[in-house]
């Protein structure tokens, strides 16, 4: 056996609130192998088995009477090229600010509106990750997944993965499918998204006229090391609730009582609001109880001044959703799992 496993580890360092809570059992996958030894330990032994990656897109409640597996494996390929357009494959271990800025290294375009998203190469595909106009989904180009029931692997196309706003089938289908590696179609022709009204000013800012796919990667990562705090030296997982859809009729009544409010009209007719600006008018901006929080400059970032409990962080976030419920008859959905 290879695999190396652990008993009683601590997963503060494993999860970006800093949370510290412990795994009965603990193991990192280098390898495909790696992966399969644990599905079998954990069958063979009745222990559960949880899969994590970067651990930014987790709440740790308590400790987990399960084997976690951290997803460590690296390698990033060329598949194909065309001369215009790449595929490049890579194992779901890989972390993804660096895999994005070795894109951009190498001359192509696609994945620098999401610069300095924290997590790995297989988490993103989970949540459709996206920022500033972009998401996985616009660049996506395949995955290969690992069926917990059958053992077998499986090649996912775009339309197999069921992507939609921080959504996939990979998060419907929750413990069934293991990601392995992700494929991504990139660019040596540079299509910019620049929609976004922060990062053309940013550029406008630093006297760029005609920007690169670099140029914009540095712009956001600018922009999001401003407004975002940083994992190690304050624990968080970024964005914690999800920008709400709600519909035009109650978009409109919400903006009768609060005309500053920030909405972005979907093509089906709803209205996504910014959950951070509701968040903000309510009051909770800043807020602190014990070493649970709100940033004092990110509403939409629940954070840990040091040792607060995954447990007092829900509860945080669980008092925000029934405030924003009461006041503006928005439910708010958290984005980080649970366990």
């Amino acid at each position: 056996m290879t695999l190396h496993l652990q008993s009683q580890v601590s997963l503060k360092p494993f999860n970006s609130f800093g949370v510290d809570v412990r795994a009965q059992l603990f193991a990192q996958a280098h390898s495909d192998a790696d992966v399969r030894e644990a599905l079998a330990y954990s069958a063979a032994h009745d222990v559960p088995l949880l899969v994590i990656g970067g651990g930014s897109n987790l709440l740790l409640t308590a400790d987990i009477p399960a084997l976690v597996l951290r997803m460590a494996t690296r390698g990033i390929r060329v598949l194909s090229d065309n001369g215009s357009q790449v595929v490049i494959e890579a194992e779901a271990g890989e972390i993804w600010h660096p895999f994005v800025q070795w894109t951009l290294a190498q001359g192509l375009s696609g994945l620098e509106n999401l610069s300095l998203i924290p997590g790995t190469v297989g988490a993103a595909p989970m949540q459709n990750i996206g920022a500033y106009g972009v998401e996985i989904k616009d660049v996506f180009a395949g995955l290969t997944a690992l069926d917990r029931q059958t053992g077998e692997l499986r090649d996912f196309t775009l339309a197999e993965c069921n992507f939609a706003y921080r959504d996939s089938l990979f998060k419907q289908q929750v413990g069934r499918w293991l990601i392995l590696r992700v494929r991504f179609a990139l660019d040596r022709v540079e299509h910019l998204h620049l929609e976004y009204g922060p990062v053309r000013q940013r550029l406008t800012e630093q006297g760029i006229d005609h920007p690169t796919a670099t140029d914009v990667s540095q712009a956001i990562c600018s922009i999001r090391n401003e407004k975002l705090p940083d994992p190690a030296v304050l624990g968080n997982a970024g964005s914690f609730f999800k920008n709400p859809l709600v519909s035009a009729v109650l978009a409109d009544e919400i903006r009768l009582a609060h005309p500053g409010l920030v909405g972005y009209p979907q093509a089906d007719g709803r209205v996504k609001l910014a959950a951070g600006w509701l968040i903000e008018q309510a009051g909770w901006k800043g807020f602190r109880d014990g070493d649970a929080g709100v940033h004092r400059l990110q509403s939409l970032v629940l954070v840990n001044y040091g040792t607060a409990t995954g447990l007092e962080l829900l509860k945080l976030a669980q008092r925000i959703q029934r405030d924003i419920a009461e006041r503006f008859h928005v439910e708010l959905e958290m984005e980080p799992n649970q366990y």
